[in-house]
């Protein structure tokens, strides 16, 4: 291959050919739309499940444990393809007559439903078992300390337990927005239109005379735009994580004490502190 391939203006040129850059851009928007909304989804849905796995009921601890473990490690296409042909044609055909007009055309699509639900079952499954650790990182004697209080156990869950076992994983959460944002990428094979699809839309029409633009464009050098496009978003989400990261230790950081060890002592540092 030509070293100077990559680098070549010629094979640049499609980029700013007619609307190309926008409509990869409109693509990509697709795909943040989508994982915004199964990550809101798979964060309500998995706290339930989180709860439901620590539960006291074995029942619910089993059934929740079961159904964690089954979709979590199922591979991701499998779920996908699972729903699109699973789902039957009446939901389909309903949801694409009563889906509202002012989502976006993406949304309009009846195979959506099949990846919101692959998406959203899947990293359910993932951020439950994030949360339940995050949940069991936190002391002993902080449930000890809230049933000392009178607090019932659910009381105590969602007063003392629940605020800091979850901002304990908020890192590990946006890790998984991360995972999430590049697995939106797979319902293309869906024929969802979003930034993969676009792309090739972009290979197969620049270089045709027929829609005026009659400017090749490369294949490697679309998806180099495309997997660009997936790196830039993911590393400003990743310096978010470390910021979050950062921020929990400096919260979690305790000043050193000073030894006590007599009346002396005692008295001095009360009287230092005046």
């Amino acid at each position: 291959m030509d070293p100077y391939y990559f680098i070549d203006p010629d094979n640049w040129r499609w980029l700013l050919a007619g609307s190309n850059a926008m409509f990869l851009l409109k693509g990509f928007l697709v795909n943040l739309q989508i994982a915004l909304l199964c990550m809101a989804l798979s964060m309500i849905i998995g706290l339930g499940l989180a709860l439901a796995r620590i539960a006291r009921n074995p029942v619910a601890s089993g059934a929740a444990g079961l159904w964690i473990d089954a979709w979590r490690n199922l591979p991701l296409v499998f779920i996908l393809l699972y729903f699109f042909l699973g789902l039957p044609n009446w939901i389909k055909s309903s949801y694409a007559d009563n889906a509202p007009q002012f989502l976006p055309d993406a949304f309009q699509e009846p195979q959506i439903i099949a990846a919101i639900l692959g998406l959203t079952i899947y990293n359910s499954a993932v951020i439950a078992e994030i949360m339940r650790a995050g949940i069991n990182s936190l002391e002993r004697g902080q449930g000890e300390a809230a049933a000392a209080l009178g607090l019932t156990y659910w009381k105590s869950m969602r007063l003392v337990i629940l605020p800091q076992g979850l901002r304990r994983m908020v890192p590990a959460t946006v890790s998984q927005l991360i995972t999430l944002t590049k697995d939106t990428s797979l319902i293309s094979i869906l024929a969802i239109s979003e930034l993969v699809r676009h792309g090739r839309i972009v290979v197969g029409t620049s270089d045709n005379p027929f829609v005026g633009l009659n400017v090749p464009a490369p294949i490697l050098h679309v998806f180099l735009v495309v997997g660009a496009m997936f790196v830039l978003f993911n590393l400003l989400l990743s310096l978010l994580s470390r910021r979050l990261e950062v921020r929990e230790r400096r919260m979690l950081a305790t000043t050193e004490m000073q030894a006590v060890t007599g009346l002396e002592d005692q008295v001095a540092l009360q009287t230092s502190t005046r």
